[in-house]
């Protein structure tokens, strides 16, 4: 089954980031790559932050979703789309369809953050409440598929999707050629995926490190065990990295070309939002802080050199961050 994925591998290159850059140029400024001296000194190392949470939905997923809207016919969306999402690959794709005046709807399991719900609303998607996790989510996409015509988005098994998204990996190579390790959140794994694909192409010898929660290693079990491994659950309070598995096509690209993976307590999680306010003056998601804090769990490691985390999105609900504070 993986065969048709390793081919599809094939159509994420720089090449076609490239031309997704000209795209999304269109639509997005840049992020900005950022010093911080403070976290350099904690960490020992050159440490800079890739900051996606100020993208226009607050966090790395619109990139993919613009590239994705550009390259589809008309014909093919025509009845609209459909996405399963816990937050930021819903809120990307309803705010991308308004340009592209494509209807969205957006299922979303029941404990969903109703904040980020109504965003979605606000961008003229329909919100469906279904499932109890994300992995309910995807199973009832497929059966209203049937029903209903949509085309539905596996934003980590479409290859336009991982081109928009590498070109995070473009932009900090463009500001820091001679960057020696990047560390990236990982969920579905489509983001690191990117990374890998595009990075590696222009630097070899650089390091990709992924991050995910120890309640939720749905990719680090599939690492180890060499095949695609689905968690019975993933309740952690990173909401954005609560996989239950990891995509199809991410996980061909990242099998066998990610460094290492670093797996985080939730208190750990927790402590990375309080970091990235402290060393940033960001509030970013729990997502979204995870590599600040892996970075300072694997300092030893990472001494001297010159290291990239991303900080994925900053769509951080006001009872997590009462949590992340009270610690």
């Amino acid at each position: 089954m993986l065969k048709k994925y390793e081919i599809l591998s094939e159509q994420v290159n720089p090449t076609k980031t490239l031309l997704a850059r000209a795209v999304i140029s269109r639509y997005l400024k840049r992020t900005s790559l950022t010093h911080y001296s403070e976290l350099s000194r904690l960490i020992g190392c050159k440490a800079f932050v890739k900051h996606e949470n100020h993208n226009p939905t607050g966090s790395f997923k619109i990139r993919g979703a613009l590239n994705f809207f550009h390259h589809m016919s008309r014909e093919e969306v025509d009845a609209g789309i459909l996405v399963a999402t816990r937050g930021n690959h819903g809120l990307a794709m309803a705010w991308a369809g308004q340009w592209f005046n494509v209807p969205c709807t957006v299922v979303v399991p029941e404990n969903n953050n109703p904040e980020i719900n109504r965003i979605i609303e606000s961008y003229g998607a329909e919100v469906i409440v279904h499932g109890e996790d994300f992995y309910d989510a995807q199973s009832y996409c497929e059966e209203l598929v049937d029903s209903a015509g949509y085309y539905y988005v596996q934003q980590g098994n479409e290859p336009e999707i991982l081109n928009g998204l590498a070109t995070m990996s473009l932009e900090i190579l463009e500001d820091l050629p001679d960057a020696e390790v990047i560390i990236c959140p990982i969920g579905g794994g489509a983001g690191c995926a990117s990374l890998v694909k595009t990075a590696r192409a222009f630097n070899p010898s650089i390091e990709i490190i992924g991050v995910e929660p120890q309640n939720a290693p749905s990719f680090y079990n599939s690492w180890k065990k060499g095949d695609i491994v689905i968690l019975d659950d993933a309740n952690t309070v990173a909401d954005g990295l609560a996989a239950r598995s990891v995509f199809q096509l991410p996980y061909v690209i990242l099998k066998d070309s990610i460094t290492d993976v670093v797996l985080l307590t939730e208190e750990e999680i927790l402590e990375g939002i309080r970091l990235a306010l402290f060393t940033t003056h960001n509030m970013a998601e729990a997502a979204g802080a995870v590599s600040l804090i892996a970075a300072c769990k694997i300092k030893e490691r990472l001494a001297g050199k010159k290291v990239v985390m991303i900080m994925s999105g900053g769509n951080l609900d006001m009872e997590t961050l009462k949590v992340a504070l009270g610690g």
